[in-house]
């Protein structure tokens, strides 16, 4: 049996977890920083770098404590350096280093990318096992939106990304055009009709280049003149009907998830996958999950929406794979920070 430790801390979520066997979360604790960027409508690096320095050490205690493990117990310490906001990361490496360093517990960097998929670890199904390789990866989050092809542990190509701004990035300027607060993903989730919206927003067309390319910088263009057209922006102006608004988050979100699960689905044709993993915050969507297993004829596994934001667990669960499959692996006390740091090539 082996125990590790998680920390998550690349952007504005403070989180730490205990794992056992890179399956069983014993501990999941998150330090949300939510009240303090939701005024500002994102999240803002220097105020995510002091909560963090005020968050760390008491999240880890308390990971412990409700894990009722001790340091010396546990088989590895790993922490995610990268990628993410540049102070947020180096907090987190640089408390972790100090764990390890004084207890001589091994220590290893996780990609925040590949920590997302590895949430798919934490459930009943293991999808290398009951499932197989090779697996279609989404990743999209508020910085991220990559679709990636996983032919084992750790071996991913990558066959699409966004070529401008990440679907959650979207769905937060969206809810701010709608004057429906931060975070945009959920509050666009919670207003939007269960039927299909009278607007809609047409869909992205690539005329060269990767096909399973993302891009929303244009939906973000639309919605926002959709928006001025009807009179509803700025919405501190304004008193608009709330079913127009609803309306409007429900065409934009359809945009989004249309958008996502039809490269998703080309993608698995394409590659011949034996399934398809969805993760990363815009993966907590329920339509998203919904058109997906509704759509692709392939088992689609979707975390539970707590472990598809930043966690902890998913960061521990992705180190046990790594040293059960990777030879000589070692400590990695001189790791440092990668705040652009990719996967998949």
């Amino acid at each position: 049996m082996s125990r590790i430790l998680g920390i998550e801390s690349s952007c504005d979520e403070t989180a730490v977890s205990v794992v056992e066997d890179g399956k069983t979360i014993i501990s999941n604790v998150i330090a949300s920083q939510l009240d303090v960027h939701a005024p500002h409508g994102g999240i803002v690096p220097e105020l995510a770098s002091r909560q963090h320095v005020m968050n760390i050490a008491p999240t880890v205690l308390k990971a412990l404590s409700d894990a009722n493990v001790k340091l010396k117990d546990l088989d590895a310490i790993s922490v995610t350096n990268g990628p993410g906001l540049a102070g947020s990361l180096m907090i987190g490496v640089n408390f972790a280093k100090a764990l390890a360093a004084s207890t001589s517990v091994p220590l290893i960097g996780i990609n925040h990318l590949e920590g997302h998929i590895y949430a798919a670890w934490l459930d009943e199904v293991d999808p290398a096992n009951d499932i197989g390789f090779p697996l279609v990866c989404l990743v999209a989050s508020g910085g991220h939106t990559d679709l990636l092809l996983m032919e084992g542990h750790g071996h991913y190509r990558l066959l699409g990304k966004t070529r401008d701004d990440a679907a959650g990035e979207a769905f937060d300027k969206a809810a701010r055009v709608l004057g429906l607060g931060f975070p945009g993903g959920p509050a666009i989730q919670n207003i939007a009709p269960s039927t299909l919206s009278k607007e809609t927003f047409t869909q992205p067309h690539f005329k060269s280049g990767n096909a399973l390319d993302f891009s929303f910088s244009g939906l973000k263009t639309a919605i926002l003149n959709r928006a001025k057209t009807l009179g509803i922006y700025p919405p501190d102006l304004t008193n608009p009907s709330e079913s127009l608004i609803a309306d409007l988050a429900g065409g934009f979100q359809e945009a989004i998830v249309t958008s996502l699960v039809s490269r998703i689905s080309q993608a698995s044709q394409m590659f011949n996958a034996k399934g398809v993993i969805l993760g990363g915050g815009v993966a907590a969507n329920s339509l998203l999950r919904e058109r997906a297993k509704a759509t692709i004829d392939l088992p689609v596994i979707t975390p539970a929406p707590i472990l598809c934001t930043d966690n902890g667990a998913m960061i521990a669960a992705c180190a046990h794979h790594k040293i059960s499959s990777m030879a000589d692996l070692g400590s990695q006390l001189s790791i440092d920070i990668y705040p652009t740091w990719r996967l998949g090539i």
